[in-house]
């Protein structure tokens, strides 16, 4: 390492701009500043001194505040971009999702789900980008932190003048000793809670030193914050999955690896009472039916051959419960909510073949509509199922099509082989249309009956890095607080010549500071000191022709 030596013979790391010691300008640039750049003490930091190996580029990269903030940008951009349309989660699992999202929203909808914007919150690139912020934190908090507190804690009461000179506010008084007036001033600091520190005729004073620490807690607090959104991508710390189950029906609850089953015995919905005037007038706000509340009251088994590859799930009965909103079924480190339900969902349909011109009805079929049967025997009469589409409806081109594998408009294509007829008979069936392409059946297959069942939506979640959210918030807000309510203030007077010289520098709130030293100064007849970033611009308009 390169060392840059000072008059006043203490020795500086390469790219130090102010001696530590006696705070003298050394660069170049701070010699030509009308007044200093105090923000990190002039010291030398890493990103600018080192700038030839690969570790120093990466470092000098990421230590940069634009490239924090672009970071920032784009993953507030992509976070708005994954609000547009709903996430996977919400959508049933039973169901096509890069299909569900093109008959859905278009050509739009295509787009977001081919550039993966519908699963967000766990794409690998969403989690590099929270990576790349937490490492931007980090090296730049390090690459200013180290230096500024080296710089603070081992500061000189002495300063040269030039130093002084140069700092924002300041005061030269002529004909004056400053032991005359010393202890005055330090008495006076010391009612305003400064610490003082003398060297023989030089003085420094200061308070709040800790509120320079503020930005920094509040990169610990973001960087704990971002680390528990970045584990929300194991899976062993955080689950937040969406389940759909029918009444009836036994299904692995998503995020268990196998190890749970829930059975849904019943969904229930509670509607409030019209007739009762105490919910009346909310009622004829809603226009409508209201909803007092809906549970499914479920069967909770353990899989004793979860940890098997393979062999059929051993189920062992836990507990069962009512879910409510608001009131989760929680086990072992998981909790279930209701989230969602649908009413009278098609579960399965009966058909009656029927001959045409008797009247007469041979017998019927069940059609389960989530697990169809190809081939169905009525006697000597075979029924195929030669096409099924559980969510009808006609393509571009004029195609029977289906939208999902949800049999919210089930259509079927039916062939009946009977004994009597070499040749098949098709026929076509919908919700309210029976169609014969040939018009020229015998055999014809109608609706008998059909069965519904309610579907609940559950939300599964398990969160271990919710700990790592919240102390992350408490930190940064300790931090914002600690930088934004408290103000590092520093006071320097020596002796120079005949006179005594005061500089003084502060974070923020110049104009009470400046009031604050005039008020102590008025009293030992010293100079009012002035803040010399007016005198300069002053002097800029002069020099161009007097104010704008």
């Amino acid at each position: 390492m390169k060392l840059l030596s000072c008059s006043c013979g203490h020795t500086n790391p390469k790219g130090t701009e102010l001696c530590g010691g006696c705070g003298k300008p050394i660069s170049e640039q701070a010699n030509n500043e009308k007044t200093l750049n105090m923000r990190y003490e002039g010291a030398a930091r890493r990103s600018q001194a080192y700038h030839k190996s690969v570790v120093d580029r990466i470092w000098n990269f990421f230590s940069s505040v634009k490239v924090g903030v672009w970071i920032i940008v784009i993953l507030l951009i992509a976070s708005s971009i994954g609000t547009i349309f709903p996430q996977h989660m919400y959508i049933p699992t039973n169901i096509n999702i890069g299909q569900y999202y093109e008959n859905e929203f278009g050509f739009l909808g295509k787009l977001y789900y081919d550039l993966g914007f519908h699963n967000l919150y766990k794409s690998w690139w969403y989690l590099l980008l929270l990576a790349a912020l937490t490492v931007s934190l980090i090296i730049a908090s390090v690459d200013r932190f180290f230096p500024l507190y080296r710089s603070l804690k081992n500061q000189r009461v002495k300063k040269h003048v030039t130093f002084m000179k140069k700092q924002r506010l300041v005061s030269e008084t002529n004909n004056l000793k400053f032991n005359f007036v010393k202890n005055n001033i330090i008495k006076q600091l010391e009612e305003k809670k400064y610490k003082v520190t003398t060297d023989g005729d030089s003085l420094l004073a200061e308070k709040g030193r800790f509120s320079r620490w503020g930005p920094y807690v509040n990169h610990i607090g973001l960087i704990t914050f971002l680390l528990g959104g970045m584990l929300r991508f194991s899976p062993e710390l955080f689950v937040d999955e969406f389940m759909w189950i029918r009444d009836g029906e036994t299904s692995s609850i998503p995020g268990t690896n196998g190890e749970y089953y829930l059975e849904s015995d019943q969904f229930l919905l509670e509607l409030y009472d019209e007739d009762d005037e105490t919910f009346q007038n909310a009622i004829q706000r809603a226009g409508g039916t209201v909803v007092k509340t809906y549970q499914t009251s479920v069967t909770l088994y353990r899989n004793q051959n979860y940890d098997q590859l393979r062999g059929d799930p051993d189920l062992q009965e836990i507990k069962t419960y009512d879910i409510r909103v608001n009131e989760p079924l929680k086990f072992d480190r998981f909790a279930l909510y209701q989230l969602n339900y649908k009413l009278n969902e098609f579960k399965a349909m009966d058909f009656k073949l029927i001959n045409e011109e008797t009247e007469e009805e041979i017998g019927q079929i069940r059609v389960d509509l989530f697990n169809p049967e190809m081939n169905y025997e009525i006697n000597d009469y075979t029924i195929t199922l030669k096409d099924y589409f559980p969510d009808f409806y006609l393509n571009s081109e004029g195609v029977p099509s289906t939208k999902s594998s949800i049999p919210d408009n089930p259509a079927f294509i039916f062939e009946v082989n009977s004994p009597e007829k070499e040749e098949s008979e098709v026929s076509f069936l919908s919700i309210g249309s029976n169609f014969d392409p040939n018009e020229s059946n015998t055999y014809i297959i109608r609706l008998a009956g059909v069965d519904m069942n309610h579907v609940s939506g559950l939300t599964v979640r398990k969160d271990f890095t919710l700990p790592f959210l919240v102390v992350g918030g408490v930190i940064f807000m300790i931090g914002l607080v600690q930088g934004s309510y408290w103000t590092h203030r520093r006071i320097w007077i020596r002796q120079e010549a005949e006179g005594v010289i005061i500089a003084a520098h502060t974070n923020k709130n110049w104009f009470g500071f400046a009031r604050e030293i005039n008020g102590m100064a008025e009293k030992v007849n010293l100079s009012q000191v002035t803040d010399q970033t007016n005198i300069n611009e002053e002097k800029e308009r002069e020099k161009y022709g007097g104010s704008e």
